[in-house]
Order: structure tokens, then sequence, then C-alpha cells
């Protein structure tokens, strides 16, 4: 960090590098084509998804040989604690069911945690040359303009997105239950497949709000302090303070944050909603 406690703009630079290379694969590997590998019912991983994350640790090896490193395909355990102040936080293919299908929804997300805070983020999704990135502090931007979150107030003018985990066939009924009381309350629900890309366009106002769970720390680490960094909120789907590592989140513009809240906290409650917000 430096005097004024912004992050060391070589890291931002190492971020951005690094997942500009990751795109660079994944277009590559469109044309070329590429090996898929299940990792569960209908998770999958593609050759693609490893040479990002092998390109990744050996540039980080180099350049900060004393930092750890968590990431999607090659770490073991994702809720282990770090050991050193710094950790780079990697999701070398956010997207990879849309990517083996050749849906062009996915890109490459990094954050650099500093005693388990992102400081630094960096997403980039290669077909729509969006190049993602956020300090601590300095604000988020893409390609370079910075990024606010929408002025919308009311819940049934906000367009939402989610996602839904790989076990999906084992938590449905849940799940599906509360993604229909949103589509009741709100003007209409997506689900683009990229929990990275889905934060980024909260943080651009694209979106108003997105909640999902069961997700990993590479998911979210550096798409959560992009929303922040744009002047979003972003909870737990308790309400609580945000932990990468809890599995969980809301992220919003703000405005209807507490609305989102609401019917989350309603369907767990198991009250049905009749009142619009």
């Amino acid at each position: 960090m430096s005097a004024d406690g912004a992050p060391d703009p070589v890291y931002l630079a190492t971020a951005v590098e690094i997942v500009l290379r990751a795109g660079d694969i994944q277009l590559a590997g469109r044309e070329s084509g590429f090996r898929v590998a299940k990792k569960g019912a209908i998770d999958l991983v593609t050759e693609v998804d490893l040479a990002c994350e092998r390109m990744c640790r050996a540039v980080l090896a180099e350049r900060f040989p004393d930092h750890d490193i968590l990431a999607e395909e090659l770490s073991a355990d994702p809720g282990e604690a770090a050991r050193a102040r710094y950790r780079w936080v990697f999701d070398p293919l956010d997207g990879t069911t849309n990517y083996a299908h050749g849906l062009p929804i996915f890109c490459a997300s990094l954050a650099l945690e500093l005693d388990g805070q992102a400081v630094v983020g960096a997403i980039y999704d290669p077909c729509r040359r969006e190049l993602f990135t956020a300090e601590k502090g300095q604000g988020a931007f893409v390609n370079g303009a910075a990024l606010k979150a929408s002025g919308t107030e009311a819940l049934g003018d906000a367009l939402l997105v989610t996602g839904f985990p790989y076990d999906m066939h084992l938590r449905g009924p849940e799940l599906v239950e509360l993604f229909g009381l949103f589509l009741h309350q709100a003007r209409a629900v997506r689900r683009l497949g990229s929990a990275a890309l889905d934060l980024c366009y909260v943080a651009a106002g694209r979106f108003e709000g997105f909640w999902e769970q069961h997700l990993k720390p590479w998911d979210v680490a550096a798409g959560a302090l992009v929303v922040a960094e744009a002047g979003g909120r972003i909870t737990g789907m308790d309400g609580g303070p945000f932990d990468a590592r809890a599995g969980h989140l809301v992220a919003s513009n703000g405005l209807v944050h507490a609305a989102i809240l609401d019917v989350i906290r309603d369907s767990r409650s198991g009250r049905s909603l009749d009142r619009t917000h």
C-alpha cells in the first residue's frame, strides 16, 4: 500500500495483464477447440480453464513469490485461511458452462486481498472487450470510464439477476421459489451464468440487483469490490457484512437493497408476498 492508503499500482497492472492474457487464451480456445471434462454431474472444466490458471500462477509466482494464490481449479480448499497477508483470488474462466456451449458470456476474474479484504480487482470479458477494474478507495471503471450504480429506487422498476449452483437438482424447490418471488416483485429477472459479470453489470447500472448463494470466493472477490467502488451496496443474503468466503451475497445499487433483503427474508420465513416495494 502507498502512503495515502491506495494499493501499489503494480498490483492493478498485474491483475489487468493476467485477465487480458486469460481472455486471449479463451478466445484462442474457441477457435482451435478444447477438451471438456466433468467435475460433477453438471459442473464442467475445460483445458482452457486450466491453461488460464497455470498462466496466472506462473506470473504471480515470479513477481510476488511471497503472496498466496487461491484459484478455482488447482487449489485444495477455498475455505483455507490465507498464510500471507496478500492473497490473489482467481477465476480463470467464470462461465465455463456458457463457454463450453459456445455462449459468449464468460470472463476471467482476479482480485488481490490484503488481510482478507479485496483491494484490487480486474474482470475481463473478451467477447465484448470490456475490462472492469477497481481499487480500494479509488473507484471502479470499465475500459477507463468511471462506473456508477443505477439510480432506480423501486424494486418494481428494477432489473435483477441471479444464478444457480451446480447442485441445483438437489436444491431446486428452495431456489426456484425465491426466483419466482422476485419475478413477482421486480420488473424482470435474468440469469447470465457468470457471477463476476453479474456483479460488474450491477456496478455499471445495467442491473439494479443480484443475489446468489452457494458461491465460491473466486466467483465474487473481484466483482464485489467493483460494486462497492461504483457506489453500490453488498451484503450477505442475511443482510450481514459481506464475506467472500460465506458463499452468499446480495449486491445492488443500494436503493433497492432493503427491498431485495425483504423478499429473501419473507421467503425464508414462509410468508407469502402480497405487498409491492
